[in-house]
């Protein structure tokens, strides 16, 4: 019960993150530099730091964690590159925006969202102690879960209402991966590649998509000081909890 009740808080701190973005549409460049910001902090502090702590636990090899990271960069890069966006002038990047984009980058984040749910489950299957703090954990990053999720699809051109049902679905599916930790269990092998591959997906639109395009037509010492921030954000959260 305590579980499931831990990954609805989850849903509420991602929703409310991402009405948060909602509300400061206006000011998307902003959001955006603080969200890449965000991004690069998850990716270096919260997920790096887990995935060499499994490697140390379980004696794997780093580098099979370190080449699902450049998996999850470079495959991004392709779909967005070939598959995503059409042939245009490069130099004029700034007017084009692909809603695809924003939705393959909204359902990875549900994906990862699912995995926070198994997270939680499968710490309470070590011990309740234990399910506390990575629900905790999980909790304080999912507001910018939301957040991130709701720019991704704006700064791609997604209308605002189809922006809210992915969000929706972003907040809904820990629950859904918390319940499945009923049936099953994941292995530390398989935890570890899927942080790496993660972590490669979030450093690509982090550092190559959504960063320069907040820049695009906007770019001041304000933006960079936002970017900034969103990285003590994070580096803050995981230090707390």
């Amino acid at each position: 019960m305590a579980v499931i009740l831990l990954a609805i808080a989850t849903f509420f701190s991602t929703y409310f993150g991402g009405l948060l973005a909602v509300k400061l549409r206006n000011r998307l460049h902003l959001v955006m530099g603080f969200t890449a910001g965000v991004l690069l902090g998850v990716v270096f502090f919260d997920i790096a730091p887990e995935i060499f702590e499994q490697v140390k636990i379980h004696n794997f090899d780093i580098t099979e964690a370190m080449i699902a990271l450049v998996v999850g960069f470079l495959l991004f890069h392709i779909l967005e590159k070939t598959l995503l966006i059409h042939h245009a002038h490069e130099g004029d990047y700034a007017q084009h925006h692909h809603p695809q984009v924003g939705v393959f980058s909204a359902l990875a984040l549900a994906g990862h969202s699912f995995m926070d749910g198994v997270g939680i489950g499968l710490g309470f299957q070590v011990s309740p102690a234990t399910g506390l703090l990575v629900a905790i954990a999980v909790i304080s990053h999912d507001f910018t879960d939301g957040m991130n999720t709701v720019i991704l699809m704006l700064s791609n051109k997604n209308t605002l209402q189809k922006s809210k049902k992915f969000l929706f679905l972003d907040a809904i599916t820990p629950i859904l991966g918390a319940i499945s930790t009923l049936f099953f269990t994941v292995s530390p092998r398989f935890l570890v590649l899927y942080l790496g591959f993660f972590a490669g997906f979030l450093l690509y639109i982090g550092a190559s998509d959504i960063l320069p395009e907040a820049h695009s037509q906007h770019s001041s010492f304000k933006l960079i000081g936002l970017t900034i921030l969103g990285t003590l954000v994070i580096f803050a959260i995981t230090r707390i909890v």
